[in-house]
């Protein structure tokens, strides 16, 4: 046997020991997509994945051969992602609004082989994941110019619910017009509330009326149906194809930088054993009526380590004048440090609630 035949030989072992090893690989993934799909969880894990890069190419001494063995994981992972999305095809993803809206594709950024299902607003959405109709729901929670979404707030406070992920969108408001209309014929603006205070300073410039709607794909779809060449929509340049309305003007919001935060709500809390890099987990609690009580509540988050990113309070529906509060903290709740803290918060607050934890995508 000469050298090609004993290469040939060595290459056809190694495939075959290499064809059971994928299949039990993919057996895993199959693992991985059924706890995402209970989860509510992205497909895409940038931190995992550098992390596989890592520790693989840690097994290679060979300088030249590990560059090629980089490639080859990065393609081992990309087949397996290809595979966990096959396989949630068949997931049902909510969220409030029409195609078109942001969250229409936020949630297609999420979730791009789920199907997607549009409900009216944020409860009905939300309700459809408690009650298992949907295995997830996509719903914004802050915006970078306008502030917090206040009845997602409310939802996460009232609910069952957990949050276990999130996605940055970056927003970009566009003015849609019937085709031909110019920007003279205009007299009254419709978008969602949190689009129009997005585009404040643009609205008042051109001196127009504003008039409020559900979200701003409706909005668009409004426009198109009422054919009135005096009103305009603020909303996406997807919602403007899928209406077959025209971008008069883009990017119309005041912030160049606007972004808006989505979350990824599911039944089950998905509990990250290992810190991860820009981990932040959310809380809701209420204090006692008591002088002090959220200032000392407060320094416990900080004694334990933990940093605050934002802390704010909303009004109690059913109690006049009573409010609990909103905290989003940076680090990994589940560990010693964590329930520590949880302990100690329990002397200072009537309700605390942890509503979930997530890795910005």
């Amino acid at each position: 046997m000469d050298l090609l035949e004993q290469a040939r030989e060595i290459i056809n072992d190694v495939d075959a020991q290499m064809a059971e090893l994928f299949v039990r690989r993919m057996k895993a993934v199959e693992m991985v997509a059924d706890h995402k799909k209970k989860h509510g969880l992205p497909v895409l894990d940038e931190h995992r994945e550098q992390e596989v890069i890592r520790k693989g190419a840690g097994r290679v001494e060979d300088d030249t051969l590990r560059a090629y063995y980089v490639n080859f994981i990065q393609s081992n992972m990309q087949i397996s992602r290809a595979y966990q999305y096959r396989l949630l095809e068949g997931m049902r993803v909510a969220y409030a609004g029409t195609e078109g809206a942001f969250a229409h594709i936020a949630t297609g950024k999420i979730f791009p082989g789920a199907q997607r299902v549009a409900f009216g607003n944020f409860a009905d959405a939300y309700a459809a994941v408690e009650t298992g109709d949907c295995d997830a729901a996509v719903l914004p929670t802050e915006n970078s110019s306008n502030g917090e979404v206040g009845q997602v707030t409310d939802l996460m406070f009232s609910g069952n619910l957990y949050v276990n992920a999130a996605y940055d969108l970056a927003v970009s408001h566009d003015l849609l017009v019937l085709p031909g209309t110019s920007i003279e014929e205009i007299r009254t603006v419709v978008s969602h509330p949190q689009a129009l205070g997005q585009c404040a300073d643009y609205i008042r410039k051109n001196r127009w009326a504003q008039e409020e709607y559900a979200n701003t794909a409706l909005a668009a779809e409004m426009l198109a149906k009422r054919g009135d060449r005096s009103f305009a929509a603020i909303a996406s340049k997807e919602a403007a194809e899928l209406f077959g309305l025209e971008v008069l003007a883009q990017n119309i919001n005041a912030s160049r930088n606007n972004t808006t935060r989505f979350a990824v709500f599911s039944r089950s809390d998905h509990l990250r054993r290992k810190p991860q890099m820009g981990e932040h987990f959310i809380m809701v609690f209420t204090v006692k009526n008591e002088a002090g009580a959220l200032a000392r509540a407060i320094d416990v988050i900080g004694h334990h380590g933990f940093n605050m990113r934002n802390l704010r309070s909303r009004p109690m529906k059913e109690l006049l004048w009573q409010y609990y509060f909103y905290v989003e903290i940076e680090g990994n709740l589940h560990t010693e440090a964590g329930r520590s803290m949880l302990l100690d918060l329990g002397a200072y607050c009537d309700c605390l609630k942890v509503i979930g934890s997530f890795v910005l995508s």
